[in-house]
This record gives structure tokens, C-alpha cells and sequence, in this order.
């Protein structure tokens, strides 16, 4: 602990949060959309092999549907937040190209 501490000690100010304050809470935020995208494309890359699998086909229907609308929430998603979808998934539907 330093004895001489003022209160209006400039040198103190903004230590924790940087020059600019607001981009970090706007990093932190755009990282965690980034996580949850992450999340997203985990639950597609699942359904697809489910879909693929043979012990599934009875309930193929049902999981091109939860496919089709993961894969939307993907699409909203990743244009709400003007994130890009992973480099390794590429484009999953017709109109990914275009976001």
C-alpha cells in the first residue's frame, strides 16, 4: 500500500477498465455471443450425424426439423449479432452466403 494516496489520485483512475471502458464491456459481450454461436453449431453438428446415423431413422423427420431450425437460429443469430459462422462449418444453408 502506497502512504500518500490522494483521493483525486489520477493515476488510479481507469486501471481497471482501460483507456476506454467501453470497449471492453463491448469485447466481453461480442465474446460471449461468440461462445453461445459455438454452443449453436455444436447442437447442429449433432443433429446432422443423428440424422446420418441408421439408429435413428425412425425418427428422421423429426430430426431434419430440429435441424432446419437450428440452423435458422444459426442464420438469425449470426445477422443479429454480425458475427461470421465458423471458417471450418462453411456455409450450411442456401442463403448463409448471402448474410
Amino acid at each position: 500500500m502506497r502512504g500518500n494516496l490522494d483521493i483525486g489520485d489520477k493515476e488510479c483512475e481507469g486501471r481497471h477498465k482501460g483507456p476506454n471502458p467501453h470497449h471492453g464491456a463491448k469485447t466481453f459481450r461480442r465474446g460471449r455471443a461468440l461462445e453461445f454461436l459455438s454452443v449453436l453449431e455444436v447442437k447442429r453438428r449433432t443433429l446432422k450425424q443423428q440424422v446420418d446415423a441408421p439408429e435413428y431413422q425412425e425418427i428422421k423427420p423429426v430430426l431434419l426439423g430440429e435441424l432446419k431450425a437450428i440452423e435458422l437460429v444459426i442464420d438469425e443469430y449470426t445477422r443479429h449479432f454480425e458475427l461470421r459462422r465458423m471458417e471450418n462449418e462453411g456455409p450450411q444453408t442456401g442463403n448463409a452466403e448471402g448474410a
